[in-house]
């Protein structure tokens, strides 16, 4: 493990001074298909495994070392356009020995001298060379990249001066020069997102390291996971079950992050969704929700959102498991932080939504719950607008399933009365210009809640 740290920090090194010559060229890497944000997010990730700290008193430190890699990666490029040359020029004298005739006419010759064949492997041989460094990562989408780069930044004169002198090298020499290219373009080679992912998978199955490099680690997926084709491999390289095996950890912190990634790598995502259900991760997940941390606790809910929106599997779990008491205490609950009851009622609207989907399930007597019904209404009244968005949003969701009574809400739960005093707070913020367009947009909704709840008042039976 000490060697590929040490590895990763050169490779670090070379990779955040190259981002910074890239951006001076404005060349991305096309060709390879990563884009300027992937870019900046793998570079992230490097920074922070080598714990890269930017501060003013190394800028000039900093700035010499950047020179020196640019000054590297323009002695590759002209090395690769002057044996690219050279093979040229001798595959045009070939040509030119090969057609010429008596008479002054063309044609193809069949014989090949044995010069012609020694050449022919020494120019064979320098092309494996170069072949062998397609995979380069540093800048370039390829060497065709950065050919085209140094040729477009030489002096042409000079370029086929130094050429021709290159041409005089012994094959020593120029075989020298070539191992010399490949090592430059190893150490500017940048990893690939699975094998940092790997890496940091294995710092969290390595006991002997310090709490901080497993939160380091983490930190690290976190970001990584992010594409959906990095979560999709994060439980081909062994990381689903330690990252929840993470969720018992002692550290706050540690559990916190485990489930803020579970939560990212399941986003609309059914086959991470299926592997973390089949690990057990939602059971866990959902004992989270109920921690003294508020951090934990609402990035465990985001998590348990996330897997079970739009996965009937899921849900059913969740339900089997006591899901809906755990929203209706955490809704009826004053005390509980804001923050922590928009994301239930978030989850409450998503999955009446799913209820109405599927309207040939039976419905669930918990959306028919009245406590719970009146713990939504309660928050049209809170003071955050935010949250009685949403709980408008769940509200009108409700209002839509068959066996949710409009009396019900009327008289237990005073809806009308809600909607109301509602409609009178947002018609004072139409008046404040910073709230203005706001207000008219909740107005909206609000007058849209009113109209399915008076529709559905009118069938009840007098």
């Amino acid at each position: 493990m000490g060697s590929e740290r040490r590895k990763l920090e050169e490779q670090r090194s070379a990779t955040t001074s190259e981002g910074k010559d890239l951006r001076k060229r404005g060349q991305r890497r096309d060709l390879s298909g990563i884009s300027g944000d992937e870019e900046h997010r793998r570079l992230s990730v490097l920074r922070d495994r080598g714990g890269l700290e930017v501060r003013n008193d190394k800028k000039e430190q900093s700035s010499c070392a950047k020179s020196a890699l640019i000054m590297e990666k323009r002695r590759v490029a002209i090395w690769l356009v002057f044996f690219a040359s050279m093979i040229m020029t001798k595959g045009m004298m070939r040509a030119e020995r090969a057609n010429k005739s008596a008479s002054g006419g063309l044609f193809w010759s069949t014989a090949k001298e044995e010069g012609d064949l020694a050449r022919k492997a020494e120019a064979e041989e320098s092309t494996t060379v170069l072949n062998e460094m397609d995979e380069f990562d540093g800048g370039f989408s390829s060497l065709d990249g950065m050919l085209q780069w140094a040729i477009g930044h030489s002096d042409p004169a000079k370029l086929k001066e130094t050429a021709e002198n290159i041409q005089q090298l012994s094959p020593n020499e120029l075989k020298s020069h070539q191992l010399e290219i490949k090592d430059l373009m190893e150490r500017l080679k940048t990893p690939s997102d699975a094998q940092l992912m790997q890496i940091a998978i294995n710092d969290l199955n390595d006991s002997s390291l310090t709490l901080e490099d497993h939160r380091h680690a983490l930190q690290e997926l976190l970001i990584l996971v992010e594409p959906i084709d990095n979560s999709n491999d994060l439980h081909k390289l062994g990381g689903l079950s330690v990252i929840i095996r993470k969720l018992n950890n002692l550290d706050p912190e540690m559990r916190t992050t485990s489930a803020w990634i579970l939560g990212k790598a399941s986003q609309n995502n059914p086959i991470v969704q299926k592997q973390v259900l089949e690990l057990g991760g939602l059971k866990k997940l959902m004992k989270m929700v109920k921690s003294s941390f508020l951090e934990e606790a609402t990035k465990a809910l985001y998590a348990v959102s996330a897997l079970i929106r739009n996965n009937l599997d899921g849900q059913e779990l969740f339900y089997a498991e006591a899901g809906d008491l755990m929203l209706q205490d955490i809704l009826s609950n004053s005390s509980i932080d804001t923050v922590l009851r928009k994301k239930s009622v978030f989850l409450v609207a998503d999955l009446v939504e799913s209820q109405l989907e599927t309207r040939n399930n039976a419905e669930l007597p918990f959306f028919s719950n009245r406590f719970f019904l009146k713990s939504l209404v309660d928050l049209t009244a809170s003071t955050d607008l935010d949250l009685q968005e949403k709980a408008l949003i769940a509200i009108k969701n409700l209002l839509q399933l068959r066996t949710t009574e409009a009396i019900v809400f009327k008289q237990f739960c005073g809806l009308d009365g809600a909607l109301e005093r509602m409609r009178q707070q947002l018609q004072q913020l139409m008046a404040e210009e910073n709230w203005r367009d706001y207000a008219v947009d909740l107005e909206s909704l609000r007058r849209e809640v009113e109209l399915i709840f008076l529709g559905k008042l009118e069938k009840v039976p007098t």
